[in-house]
C-alpha cells in the first residue's frame, strides 16, 4: 500500500503547480530617457509579490532581444516604448502588456497575445481642458492629415460640436501645406489644436506656428508639455507614472488568469495639464483660476 501510494504522487508531481510559485514579469525599456524610467518607477511601485526585471533595449546593442525575453520565460511582458514593442512582434506565446507606444494605424499594436494602453490624450478631455482654462473660447483652428490621425480629428468635431464650439478644420497630405492653412486662419480662429500628426507637426511648422500665436494673440492647445515649454499656452500630456501602474494592473489580471485577448486596449486615465503663465501674459488672455490650481505651471 506504501508503494502503491508513493507511485501515485511520483506519478502526479510532474503535472502539480504550487500554490506559491512566483510569477515572473519582465520589462523591456526602449531607451534611457525620463519619461520612460517614470513609467517603469510607476510599473514598480504597483507589482508586488513577482519576479520583476527591467532591460533596456538601447543596453543591448548586437544581441538577439527576442531570444534573450524568450529565455527568461517571462509570465507577462511589459514593453515600454515603441522601440520595445518593434523588438517583441517575433513573441507570440507570451502575453504583452504596452505602454508609452504612439501607434496611429494600430499596425503595431494588433495581436492576440497583446493588449496595453495608448498615448493620446482623448480629444474630449482635451477640448474640455482648454474651455475651463481659457473663457470665450468659440473657434477652434485644427490641421490633420487622415491618414494619421482621421480617428483622432472625428472625435474632435464630436467632441467640439457637443460643446458648442466650432471647428475650422483642413486636411493635409503634406506639411508643406500647412503654413499656408495656418496663415489663412488669422482673425478666424481664437485658438489652436495641434494634434500629434506627422505630418503637421515638424520642426519647422512649430516654430512657425509658435510665431503665428503670439503675432496675432491666438493660444495653442497642445498634447505635450515640450511645446507649452517651447511657447504653446497649455498642454494636457500623459502621466508616466500613472501609466505604468496602469499598465500594472492590466499585467495583474493577466497573472491572475484573465486571457489577454479578452483585455481591451484603452487610454491614458490619468493626464497633466500644463500652463504656460509667461506666455498668457503675453497674449493678453485671462486664464481662470480653479484650472490653474490643478495645472503645472510654467512661470
Amino acid at each position: 500500500m506504501h508503494r502503491l501510494f508513493l507511485a501515485i504522487i511520483l506519478l502526479i508531481m510532474p503535472f502539480a503547480s504550487p500554490a506559491n510559485a512566483v510569477q515572473r514579469v519582465l520589462v523591456l525599456q526602449g531607451v534611457r530617457v525620463t519619461p520612460y524610467d517614470e513609467a517603469y518607477r510607476g510599473i514598480r511601485s504597483s507589482l508586488n509579490g513577482v519576479s520583476l526585471k527591467k532591460l533596456v533595449l538601447s543596453d543591448l546593442e548586437g544581441i538577439d532581444v527576442a531570444k534573450m525575453v524568450r529565455d527568461e520565460r517571462p509570465d507577462v511582458i511589459l514593453a515600454i516604448g515603441t522601440e520595445a514593442l518593434v523588438k517583441l512582434r517575433r513573441i507570440k506565446d507570451t502575453p504583452i502588456v504596452y505602454l508609452m507606444v504612439l501607434d496611429q494605424h494600430n499596425g503595431l499594436t494588433s495581436g492576440n497575445n497583446m493588449t496595453g494602453i495608448g498615448m493620446v490624450i482623448p480629444p474630449e478631455r482635451q477640448l474640455a481642458a482648454l474651455e475651463s482654462t481659457v473663457p470665450r473660447i468659440k473657434r477652434i483652428g485644427l490641421l490633420y492629415n487622415p491618414a494619421h490621425t482621421g480617428a483622432i480629428a472625428r472625435r474632435a468635431v464630436a467632441a467640439a460640436r457637443g460643446l458648442g464650439i466650432e471647428l475650422l478644420i483642413h486636411e493635409v497630405r503634406n506639411s508643406r501645406e500647412v503654413l499656408p492653412l495656418l496663415k489663412s486662419m488669422k482673425g478666424e480662429i481664437d485658438a489652436f489644436w495641434m494634434l500629434p500628426d506627422i505630418t503637421v507637426v515638424t520642426p519647422e511648422t512649430v516654430e512657425f506656428l509658435l510665431l503665428f500665436s503670439l503675432n496675432n494673440r491666438i493660444p495653442v492647445l497642445t498634447f505635450s508639455d515640450k511645446y507649452a515649454e517651447m511657447g504653446a499656452l497649455m498642454a494636457l500630456d500623459i502621466d508616466p507614472i500613472d501609466l505604468g501602474r496602469q499598465a500594472a494592473e492590466i499585467a495583474k489580471k493577466v497573472l491572475a488568469g484573465t486571457p489577454v485577448d479578452t483585455i481591451p486596449h484603452s487610454e491614458p486615465r490619468s493626464a497633466v495639464l500644463t500652463v504656460n503663465l509667461k506666455i498668457a501674459r503675453k497674449l493678453g488672455i485671462p486664464l481662470r483660476e480653479e484650472a490653474l490650481s490643478r495645472a503645472k505651471l510654467i512661470r
